[in-house]
């Protein structure tokens, strides 16, 4: 079981039927959940050939860890939507599309990393790109979180972010970070070239060497009393701006 990812939740399991249903290996559900969301649920997996396994609450419990569960478990085999950020590049070359990544330094709270690739997913983002050391992996939460965004966002964990910064730069992609102190507005970026936007972690922002690696500092206009906005509202507003540009 220890080399199995535990998928908790509706949205989670029911992302994973729709994209890749024969890497559910086992799925559980709670036996006197008889409801009609439950029924919908083991109509999907049955039409996913997917076996239903009915067990008490405790089991349940058990099997997640802790985790919020809504009476559904499911455990599955990890899966890999790209080896690295080569990958997402050359595939999208391949497809003539502009790349438009997302960078996350510092994110280390897993409800914050779930609501950035539900965001990702939502924007049509590429892939979602964080350090090894200071961000945290694709846990329980960040997949109940992502309601099915990180079944279809690659998130690409590197060892070395400023090196893979410099890497997106060798391949003509722009780097926009965010920062309170930047002159311009992220109004004036020209989202419709190939680029990626680069988030620090609420509070610490970016490290000092991931900002002096971006092309451009832009800001985020605030016109209120709040002095700053949780990243991935942050994430979700930079990424739609790019999104407006494009659809122009």
């Amino acid at each position: 079981m220890s080399s199995h990812q535990v998928l908790t939740g509706f949205h989670a399991v029911v992302a994973r039927l729709r994209h890749a249903p024969e890497s559910i290996k086992e799925l559980y559900v709670e036996e006197s959940r008889r409801d009609k969301r439950m029924q919908t649920f083991i109509q999907q997996a049955q039409n996913a050939k997917v076996r239903v396994r009915p067990v008490p609450p405790d089991r349940l419990d058990g099997l997640a860890r802790g985790a919020r569960h809504q009476g559904v478990v499911a455990l599955a085999e990890p899966r890999l939507l790209a080896a690295d950020v080569d990958e997402v590049l050359d595939t999208l070359e391949d497809k003539g599309e502009k790349p438009l990544l997302l960078i996350l330094d510092g994110v280390t709270d897993p409800h914050n990393l779930g609501a950035c690739l539900r965001t990702a997913d939502a924007a049509g983002v590429h892939a979602v790109i964080a350090p090894r050391d200071r961000a945290v992996g694709l846990n329980q939460t960040v997949q109940r979180v992502a309601c099915g965004g990180a079944e279809t966002v690659p998130y690409i964990m590197v060892t070395n972010l400023a090196r893979t910064m410099r890497q997106l730069k060798d391949r003509d992609i722009w780097i926009v970070g965010t920062d309170d102190e930047a002159e311009q507005s992220m109004h004036q970026v020209d989202g419709r070239r190939a680029m990626a936007w680069v988030m620090g972690a609420e509070g610490e922002g970016m490290r000092r060497l991931t900002r002096e690696t971006c092309d451009e500092l832009v800001t985020i206009p605030m016109l209120g009393s709040v002095e700053s906005l949780n990243v991935s509202v942050a994430s979700a507003v930079c990424l739609y701006e790019t999104v407006r540009q494009r659809k122009v």
